[in-house]
C-alpha cells in the first residue's frame, strides 16, 4: 500500500480553502455593513491569499460615481476597518477588479449596465461566469432586486458556472412574511444557491461549541438533563439604538436577535451529535432540535420585555429609548427581551433554556452558560460550602473569546472551606493566530459554495413558529416594562427566573 501524505489530501480541512474564479456584486455599498464589515473582509481574504487573482468586486448604488470613485471608497473602508495589515501590492491587485454601476433597484437600464459589467469581467478578469449577489439592503427590497436579476438574465447560470444570492437578516418579521420572502427568492434561485447570512454562526467561538461538545469525552456525557439544571444564553449590548430608530422601531430585540442569533446558538448547544459535519447533517440536527422546542403555557410569567429609560451607562448620562432621535414617543417596541424555552426530547426534558438580549445593559457580552445541578449529597457541614454555587461551563462568544469552567475547591488553610474557582481558556492566550472575522469565513463559504453555517428556510420558519406566539402575547399586553440604562434589564426578567428558584448570571 502506498503511503499518502495527508497534507495532499483534498479532504483535509486543516488546509486553507481558496476560492476559484469568481466575482461579488454588492448591493448597498454605501451602508455601514458594507463599509465596516464586507469590504474589509474581502480585503482580508485577499491579503490571506484566499481569493483568486482575478477576483472582481462590483458595487451597485444610487450614486454618481465612476469606478475610481468606488475604488477609493473601498480603499478608505479597508484601511480603516481591515483586520490584517494593509499592503499596497494586495490592494493594487484587488483594485484592478473593482467596478461600480450607478442606479436604483427599479431602474431596468441600471441592471442592463450591471449585466454588461459582469460580462466584461468574465472576459477581462476570467471570472468564468461565477458571481454572487450580496443584498446588503433592507429586506423589503429583496424581492425587487432578485426579480430584476431574473429579468435581465443575471440569475441565469452559464454552463459549468454558478450564480448565488446572499441575504442578510432579518428574514421577515413573522412566519408569514418569512414565507413570502422565501417564495420571492426561490422563484429566481434554487435553494442551494440561496445563502442566508447569520454572522454569529461565523464566529470562531460559536463553532467552538461543537468542538467542545463532540471532541471531548469529559463534556458530552454530562450534557443532558441528568446533570444540567438549566442553560442561559445571553447577548447583551451596552450601547443604545443610536441613529437606527427608523430600522429598530417595530422590529425590537426579540425579532432582531432571539429569532436568529440566540435560537441558532441554542440549536448548536442542544442538538444531537450529527453523523458527519457536512451541511446537510448539521442542518438536519438543528431542525430536529428547533422542532422540539415548546413554549410554556403562561407566557406572561415566562417571558419579559423592557425599554431602557435615561440613566448612566459607561460613566456618562444617556437618553432613554423613547428619547432617541427618530423614535416615536409612543413606541411599544422592546429594547430588552427574555424568553423561557423547553425542549421536548429525552436529552433535555425538564431543563429550561433562558434566552435574553437587550440594549443599554451592564456591559457588552455574548455567552452561553450551562449550569449544572447541585451534588445530590454533600458530606460537608453547611458552613463549609455556604459560598459554593452551582458548577457551570460558560462559553464566551464575545468579547474575550474563550471558555470558563466553574467548580468548587478547598480554600488553603487548616479549616475545611469550599469556594468557587474557575479554569479559564482564552483564544488569545492559547493560539498565536488571530481569529478571522465572521464575515471573512462566511463570504469565503459563499464563494466556495460551502453552506454549513447558513440556515435554510426550514430553520427560519421553525424559529418564527417559536417566536410568533410570544410577539402576539406581548402585542396584547401593551407597553414594555422600563429599566434604567446601565442595569441588567427590567424587574420582570428577574422575577421570571425567581419563580423557578434561579437567578440570572451577571457576566
Amino acid at each position: 500500500m502506498t503511503w499518502q501524505n495527508p497534507l495532499r489530501d483534498p479532504r483535509d480541512r486543516r488546509l486553507p480553502r481558496i476560492a476559484g474564479p469568481c466575482g461579488l456584486v454588492l448591493f448597498g455599498v454605501t451602508g455601514d455593513l458594507s463599509r465596516k464589515k464586507l469590504m474589509p473582509a474581502i480585503y482580508d481574504l485577499a491579503n490571506r491569499g484566499l481569493l483568486p487573482p482575478g477576483f472582481s468586486l462590483v458595487g451597485f448604488a444610487r450614486r454618481d460615481w465612476a469606478d475610481q470613485d468606488f475604488a477609493q471608497i473601498v480603499h478608505d473602508s479597508v484601511k480603516e476597518h481591515a483586520r490584517t495589515e494593509f499592503r499596497e501590492e494586495v490592494w493594487e491587485q484587488l483594485s484592478e477588479g473593482v467596478r461600480f454601476v450607478p442606479g436604483s433597484f427599479d431602474d431596468p437600464e441600471a441592471f442592463e449596465r450591471l449585466r454588461a459589467t459582469v460580462d466584461e469581467l468574465d472576459a477581462a478578469r476570467g471570472t468564468d461566469g461565477n458571481h454572487a449577489f450580496y443584498l446588503a439592503i433592507p429586506p423589503g427590497s429583496f424581492g425587487t432586486v432578485v426579480q430584476r436579476l431574473k429579468q435581465h438574465g443575471l440569475a441565469d447560470v452559464p454552463d459549468g458556472s454558478w450564480r448565488r444570492v446572499v441575504v442578510e437578516k432579518p428574514f421577515g418579521h413573522d412566519l408569514e412574511s418569512a414565507r413570502e420572502l422565501d417564495r420571492a427568492l426561490s422563484e429566481v434561485f434554487p435553494e442551494d444557491s440561496i445563502f442566508r447570512i447569520d454572522h454569529y454562526l461565523g464566529k470562531e467561538t460559536v463553532q467552538n461549541i461543537l468542538a467542545i461538545r463532540f471532541a471531548n469525552t469529559v463534556f458530552e456525557p454530562i450534557w443532558n438533563a441528568n446533570y444540567v439544571d438549566h442553560v442561559q444564553i445571553t447577548m447583551a449590548e451596552d450601547g443604545g439604538i443610536g441613529g437606527r430608530a427608523g430600522y429598530y422601531d417595530g422590529i425590537g430585540a426579540a425579532r432582531d436577535v432571539i429569532q436568529n442569533h440566540l435560537l441558532q446558538l441554542m440549536a448548536l448547544v442542544a442538538m444531537e451529535e450529527p453523523p458527519a459535519f457536512d451541511a446537510k447533517t448539521l442542518r438536519l440536527e438543528k431542525q430536529k432540535l428547533l422542532s422540539s422546542i415548546v413554549l410554556p403555557r403562561r407566557l406572561d410569567l415566562t417571558t419579559a420585555r423592557g425599554q431602557y429609560v435615561g440613566g448612566w451607562a459607561g460613566g456618562e448620562k444617556v437618553l432613554g429609548f423613547l428619547e432617541e432621535e427618530g423614535m416615536p414617543p409612543g413606541s411599544t417596541t422592546e429594547s430588552y427581551a427574555a424568553v423561557t424555552l423547553n425542549v421536548e426530547n429525552r436529552r433535555w426534558a425538564g431543563v429550561p433554556f433562558y434566552l435574553r438580549t437587550g440594549k443599554r445593559l451592564g456591559r457588552r457580552v455574548t455567552e452561553v452558560a450551562v449550569v449544572f445541578k447541585r451534588a445530590p449529597h454533600l458530606p460537608f457541614s453547611a458552613t463549609s460550602t455556604e459560598e459554593l454555587t452551582q458548577n457551570a461551563i460558560v462559553v464566551r462568544v464575545q468579547p474575550d473569546e474563550g471558555m470558563t469552567v466553574r467548580f468548587g475547591s478547598k480554600v488553603p488553610g487548616t479549616t475545611l472551606e469550599i469556594r468557587d474557582v474557575s479554569m479559564d481558556f482564552a483564544y488569545g492566550g492559547s493560539f498565536t493566530e488571530a481569529s478571522p472575522e465572521a464575515y471573512e469565513r462566511l463570504i469565503l463559504d459563499v464563494l466556495l459554495g460551502d453552506p454549513p453555517l447558513f440556515p435554510r428556510h426550514e430553520e427560519v420558519e421553525l424559529s418564527w413558529q417559536i417566536l410568533d406566539p410570544v410577539l402576539e402575547a406581548w402585542a396584547r399586553k401593551g407597553k414594555p416594562d422600563p429599566y434604567p440604562a446601565g442595569t441588567w434589564g427590567p424587574e420582570s426578567a428577574d422575577a421570571m427566573l425567581r419563580r423557578d428558584g434561579r437567578v440570572w448570571r451577571r457576566p
